[in-house]
């Protein structure tokens, strides 16, 4: 009897940020394989999102709410779990956001926006997921999104390359406490991608497009194609012994 170890068949997932970009990719990802997802974003074609992706055949619903905020994490959550009518099985934790300025002249009220949407509701967001498979008493699959920016600094985005740091930390940190209680915490870490956060970047009269390109083995920029295996795989069971780990999906560059 031939088996798949990525069929997703019967499980339920949350993946916040999935209105566009990477996370839409991994939504889509996590539906191929036989999911019930529940797309959370504060996007308001997010509920417009979820319907395509019904029309299309998939189980998807959309909640819209603020994660930069701390109530509207819980709320977000918790209407996602009536969609899912209160069981969870897998959570991606993508949305993410960035600014750009100067280390000197970066505005407080920016690191703070950037802190609270891409590490402090990351962290609220586990801590909800995980006290749900602790009550469920089943095991549970979380996928964080780290960044290039976890291994390096970066420039002009100091609160950005803090934040994603952090959630390569914070993956390692609730692996310690959580694997034992059959809870997976591991992060995939996107290289350079070529999303709408990367505009700037992708313009082909920006020098550190051929200086980031040139870098690359694979010799192309990542899409949201490219993040749907790698989120299958520790959505699934294929990744069952795998816990805490950081997984770059990058065309090789942080190896060259």
């Amino acid at each position: 009897m031939i088996r798949n170890f990525t069929d997703l068949t019967g499980k339920r997932a949350i993946v916040t940020g999935a209105a566009q970009g990477l996370c839409h990719g991994m939504a889509e990802g996590l539906m191929e394989a036989g999911a019930q997802v529940c797309i959370i974003d504060v996007n308001p074609k997010t509920l417009k999102v979820a319907d395509e992706f019904t029309e299309r055949g998939f189980c998807c619903q959309g909640v819209i709410a603020d994660l930069g905020t701390g109530n509207g994490v819980t709320e977000g959550f918790n209407q996602a779990m009536e969609k899912l009518e209160g069981h969870l099985d897998i959570i991606v934790n993508g949305a993410g956001v960035q600014k750009r300025h100067k280390s000197e002249e970066f505005p407080f009220e920016d690191w703070e926006f950037v802190l609270n949407i891409n590490l402090n509701a990351v962290f609220r967001l586990c801590q909800l997921a995980g006290r749900q498979f602790m009550a469920q008493n089943s095991k549970g699959k979380i996928i964080n999104i780290a960044s290039m920016l976890s291994f390096f600094g970066g420039y002009t985005v100091p609160a950005y390359a803090a934040s994603k740091g952090g959630v390569a930390q914070l993956t390692k940190a609730l692996c310690n406490e959580w694997a034992g209680k059959g809870i997976k915490v591991n992060a995939l870490a996107p290289g350079y991608m070529d999303t709408e956060m990367n505009k700037a970047l992708t313009d082909p009269e920006n020098p550190r497009f051929k200086e980031i390109t040139d870098r690359i083995p694979a010799g192309a920029w990542g899409t949201a194609e490219d993040m749907k295996g790698p989120c299958v795989f520790l959505a699934s069971e294929a990744s069952d012994y795998l816990n805490g780990a950081v997984i770059p999906v990058d065309g090789g560059y942080l190896v060259k």
